[in-house]
C-alpha cells in the first residue's frame, strides 16, 4: 500500500480520537444510552490503535522477548480492560460472548479480509506453512480447553458451582502454561519461521514517547470501557439486542480494530506471514491468554467467571479453527479462500443477531 494511502489511515485515525472526549462529556450530561454506546464503540477503535503500535515501537527499544510480552500484555488490554469491567458489572454472558466473537472475528473477518484484498491484488500468495500451523493447532488446543468444562457440565448436571469454578481455574492455568511456551517457541526457538517477512524496523517515536501514548491510551480505554459497559444494558432494553449478539458482533469488533487494519495492510504488501501472525495470532492470544486471564481475574469479584461457554458459542469457536485450518494447511492462499472466509462471519453474525 502507498504511503499516502498508510498516512490517510492515521489522520483517520487521529480524527477518531476526538470520540474520547465526546463520548465523555456525552455521558456526563446523561445523554441517551444507545449514544453513549455507540459514541464510546467509536472512541476505543483509535485508542486500540495507538495501544498497539505503541507496543510496537518499544519492541524496538526492548528486544524481542520483552517486546513479545508487552504485546501480549498490552495488545489485548482493550478486551481485557472491557473484560474486567463487565465481569465487575455482573455480566459474565457479554464476556464469553466478547471472548467468542473476538476468536471467530480474527479466524474469519479480519484473516477472511486480509486472504480476500491480498489475493485479489496478487493471483497467489505464500506464507510459511509450519508456522501457520503451529498457530492453528494452538488454537485447536484452546478449542479442546473451552470443550471440555462445558462437556463436563452437561454430563454432571448436579455438579456445583464450585467444582466448576475449580475446573475452570485448572483449565485456564493450563492454558496459560501454553501460551507462555508458544511465546518462547516463537521468540526464541522457532524464531526463523516467523521472522522472514518482518525485517528491520525502524522506531519512529522516542522510548519516552512510547511509553506516554501507552499508557495514556491505555487509561483512556480504561475509562472508556467502563462507560461502554455500563450502557450495554439500557441498549439491550432499547433496542432488544441480546447480550450475546453485543458481545461477539460489536464488543468483540472493536476490540480488534487494531489488529483489522494491520492484517490487510500487510496482505497488500504480500507479507502473508506477517498478516497471519496479525490475526490467527491475535485470535490465540484471546482464547489461550484473555479467556484465562479474565477467569483469574473474576476471583477478586463478587461474581465468577467459569469457561462452561454454551453450545452455540463453542460449535462457533470449532468450526471457525477447522476451515482456517484447512484454508492455511497448503501454504497459499487466494482471493476466493478469503471470500469464503469473510461469508462464513456474516452467516454467523446473522444468526447470533436472530438468536434469542
Amino acid at each position: 500500500m502507498p504511503k499516502k494511502e498508510i498516512k490517510l489511515f492515521d489522520k483517520i485515525f487521529l480524527a477518531l480520537l476526538a470520540f474520547a472526549p465526546i463520548t465523555i462529556v456525552a455521558m456526563y450530561l446523561r445523554v441517551s444510552p444507545v449514544i453513549v454506546f455507540f459514541l464510546a464503540t467509536i472512541a476505543i477503535i483509535p485508542l486500540a490503535k495507538f495501544i498497539g503500535e505503541a507496543t510496537e515501537e518499544l519492541t524496538v527499544y526492548t528486544g524481542s522477548a520483552l517486546g513479545g510480552l508487552l504485546n501480549a500484555t498490552f495488545g489485548n488490554a482493550t478486551e481485557l480492560l472491557i473484560g474486567i469491567f463487565a465481569i465487575r458489572a455482573g455480566l459474565i454472558e457479554v464476556v464469553k460472548a466478547s471472548i467468542t466473537g473476538s476468536i471467530i472475528g480474527n479466524l474469519l473477518l479480519v484473516a477472511g479480509m486480509a486472504i480476500f484484498f491480498g489475493g485479489w491484488k496478487y493471483k497467489k500468495q505464500t506464507f510459511n506453512k509450519t508456522g501457520a500451523l503451529a498457530m492453528s493447532s494452538t488454537l485447536l488446543l484452546a478449542a479442546i480447553a473451552l470443550i471440555m468444562p462445558a462437556i463436563f457440565f452437561i454430563t454432571a448436571p448436579d455438579s456445583g458451582p464450585k467444582v466448576i469454578g475449580e475446573l475452570s481455574i485448572f483449565v485456564s492455568l493450563f492454558m496459560l502454561i501454553v501460551y507462555v511456551a508458544g511465546l518462547f517457541f516463537v521468540l526464541y526457538t522457532h524464531k526463523h519461521l516467523y521472522t522472514e517477512e518482518v525485517g528491520e524496523y525502524e522506531a519512529k517515536w522516542s522510548k519516552t514517547k512510547s511509553i506516554i501514548i501507552l499508557l495514556a491510551a491505555t487509561l483512556a480505554v480504561a475509562w472508556i470501557s467502563e462507560i461502554l459497559v455500563g450502557s450495554i444494558e439500557p441498549i439491550v432494553k432499547a433496542l432488544g439486542w441480546t447480550e450475546l449478539f453485543i458481545g461477539v458482533i460489536f464488543v468483540a469488533v472493536i476490540g480488534n480494530a487494531a489488529e483489522h487494519t494491520s492484517a490487510i495492510v500487510t496482505a497488500l504488501k504480500n507479507r502473508m506471514d506477517l498478516s497471519l501472525q496479525v490475526s490467527i495470532g491475535s485470535a490465540t492470544q484471546i482464547a489461550m491468554f484473555v479467556a484465562p486471564v479474565l477467569v483469574l481475574t473474576s476471583l477478586f469479584f463478587k461474581t465468577r467467571m467459569s469457561l462452561v461457554f454454551n453450545t452455540f458459542e463453542l460449535i462457533s469457536i470449532v468450526v471457525s479453527v477447522l476451515i482456517v485450518n484447512l484454508v492455511v494447511e497448503d501454504g497459499e492462499s487466494n482471493w476466493l479462500e478469503g471470500l469464503q472466509l469473510m461469508m462464513a462471519y456474516a452467516i454467523m453474525a446473522v444468526v447470533f443477531f436472530l438468536h434469542p
